[in-house]
């Protein structure tokens, strides 16, 4: 169940409520008792839960994700950036005396 968030427009009382999602909005403030009890529209706050989800999932350290070299910026000195690779020399072959 959700907990949402209420706060009295009249005396600024807030308060969390767990209701569930198919229960009615409070209407009444529990501390001046004026119907001026409004649900706040907050940021949700959840955590997945369940055999195929961990905490340290992505956060290093696992093998589950490979290491990746970080990028240049597009505005970094070219110079500084990592040689390109040059080609190969091309074979030189010598004529066989026989």
């Amino acid at each position: 169940m959700p907990i949402y968030a209420y706060r009295c427009e009249a005396c600024g009382f807030a308060r969390d409520v767990l209701q569930k999602m198919s229960d009615a909005p409070l209407t009444e403030c529990t501390a001046c008792g004026k119907p001026t009890f409004k649900k706040q529209l907050t940021a949700a706050g959840f955590q997945l839960k369940g055999s195929g989800w961990y905490a340290t999932d992505f956060k290093g350290g696992g093998t589950s994700a490979p290491a990746t070299a970080p990028v240049a910026s597009a505005g970094a000195d070219s110079s500084a950036a990592a040689p390109a690779a040059t080609p190969a020399p091309a074979a030189t072959t010598t004529p066989s005396a026989d």
